[in-house]
């Protein structure tokens, strides 16, 4: 029993150890696990934290590059608006121009028309009230002398004629007087104005040139693989190709005449080269670009030497000799402002003026159309503020402005320009003018003669420069006729444009027929 006791004693003694054991191996398995459980709670948080602060990261730069984008957009949009801003004052300010000059000269117009009426009510009353004294007078002296209505008007007018004649001396002497302290000065002016009555020109400026080709297969060439030759070309040059259906030929088209010929003359050497592609055509336009530098310049330079022009900025030097590959009506721009410097040189010399100063404003009148597809605004006003920034006087500032009176003229060589430009323009063969331009001026001119009161009929003759007017004898007499020119030519003046003079003959003839038997 004892032994029994012994061994269920041992056997409880060492359950409970084993069970302790097992317990402190759990408690000690359970702490592990814990701080394995710690550590990766640790972990996690610390890549969590990692990974915030990348997406913070990423997050402002993506928000800096939005920002910048925006801005960069923003910049593109505000300079575009500044520009267009800029280019719809420019066109503001001379259209305010251009409206001023209009307004002033409607009210020179009607101040000028008041003026007239005035004049002509004041010579109606003079007319009937010197009829009714002359009538009151030839009364008078019938009653009394018993004269005759003949007698009675050579009296009335020989008393006339006594009264008169001492007042029309002192007048005669005044104004005698008054020319002498005028004269030269007047002359000048005079001399000036009737030079500018010459004509008026027009100008219609081309704005295409022409190539030639070979055959027509060199279209396709020159049009290339879907295009990529001409748009090469086209971006080179900043011209438009044109290839439509007119046979061996293509037209260039473009406002800027230098491009043009740039154009022209590197599709030439394209075509008689026959390498055509765009790495070629790149490479010839560019040799073609420095060729076209050193022409317009050296253009200039013979153009200042031909006209006497001396000391002249290089600037406006090389701005002259773009102006050898621009036209007006078939007339070279160059060759017509050598010309008007020559004759403005002429005509200065002959008004005791300065030749060397009228001959630099012939040769710059028109050098405003060598930016006037660049810059808004008509080219003399463009011509004048170009000449301006480079320090020229304000002479030849204004005469350039002047010269086709869109500015009103502050000196006889404003005149001289407007008048050797018209006579450059309109001399025989300057300009082409086509037919039915010149039918219509001739129809025009015969419309004008015929409009008047006591016409039969009317011939334009000699190309216009004449018209001749055949009256009916009945209702016009020599005196009449007289008048009928005069109103003919000032109807003429008012209403036709054209260059030189129009010749006005007024034929009045009575023929009397009889036949003997």
């Amino acid at each position: 029993m004892q032994a029994i006791a012994i061994a269920v004693a041992a056997g409880v003694i060492g359950l409970a150890c084993g069970y302790l054991f097992r317990w402190l191996q759990g408690s000690r398995a359970a702490e592990s696990m814990e701080a394995k459980a710690r550590q990766l709670l640790s972990d996690a948080a610390r890549d969590a934290q990692a990974i915030r602060r990348e997406a913070e990261i990423q997050a402002k730069a993506e928000v800096l590059k939005a920002r910048e984008d925006f801005e960069k957009t923003t910049r593109a949009k505000r300079e575009e608006l500044e520009a267009l801003e800029e280019r719809i004052a420019q066109r503001e300010a001379n259209l305010d121009r251009k409206v001023a000059l209009i307004d002033k000269k409607e009210r020179a117009l009607e101040e000028r028309l008041a003026e007239v009426e005035r004049q002509a009510a004041g010579i109606k009353e003079q007319e009937a009230r010197l009829q009714q004294l002359i009538l009151e007078e030839q009364q008078k002296i019938q009653q009394v002398a018993g004269m005759t209505q003949e007698e009675a008007r050579k009296t009335l007018l020989s008393r006339i004629e006594k009264e008169i004649h001492g007042e029309a001396g002192a007048l005669i002497r005044r104004l005698q007087e008054r020319a002498k302290e005028t004269a030269e000065r007047e002359a000048q002016k005079i001399t000036a104005l009737a030079i500018q009555r010459y004509a008026a020109s027009h100008a219609t400026e081309m704005m295409t040139s022409t190539v030639a080709l070979p055959n027509e297969d060199m279209k396709g060439r020159v049009i290339g693989r879907e295009g990529r030759n001409i748009r090469a070309l086209e971006a080179a040059t900043g011209v438009s190709i044109l290839i439509d259906d007119t046979p061996e030929a293509i037209v260039i088209s473009g406002f800027d005449p230098v491009r043009r010929e740039i154009a022209k003359m590197a599709l030439e050497q394209l075509i008689a080269d026959g390498r055509i592609h765009p790495a070629r055509i790149e490479e010839v336009v560019a040799s073609f670009q420095e060729d076209m530098e050193e022409r317009v310049r050296r253009a200039g330079e013979e153009a200042a030497y031909a006209a006497g022009v001396r000391e002249a900025d290089p600037e406006l030097i090389r701005k002259i000799g773009r102006l050898k590959y621009r036209t007006s009506y078939s007339q070279n721009v160059l060759q017509h402002s050598i010309e008007v410097a020559g004759l403005m040189g002429v005509m200065a010399g002959e008004l005791k003026l300065d030749p060397g100063l009228a001959k630099r404003i012939g040769l710059f009148h028109d050098i405003g159309k060598a930016l006037d597809h660049e810059v808004e605004g008509s080219h003399a006003v463009i011509g004048a503020d170009l000449l301006k920034r480079y320090g020229e006087s304000p002479v030849v500032v204004n005469a350039v402005a002047a010269h086709h009176e869109e500015v009103p003229a502050e000196s006889l060589y404003a005149i001289l320009a407007a008048a050797a430009d018209a006579i450059s323009s309109s001399r025989p063969g300057a300009r082409s003018e086509t037919s039915e331009i010149y039918i219509k001026r001739l129809e025009k001119l015969e419309a004008i003669a015929n409009s008047f009161e006591g016409v039969s009929k009317s011939y334009a003759i000699q190309a216009g420069r004449e018209v001749r007017v055949l009256v009916e004898p009945t209702k016009i007499d020599d005196n009449a006729a007289m008048v009928l020119a005069r109103n003919i030519s000032k109807k003429i003046e008012a209403e036709l444009q054209y260059p030189g003079q129009i010749r006005v003959t007024v034929i009045r003839e009575t023929r009397c027929v009889e036949y003997a038997r």
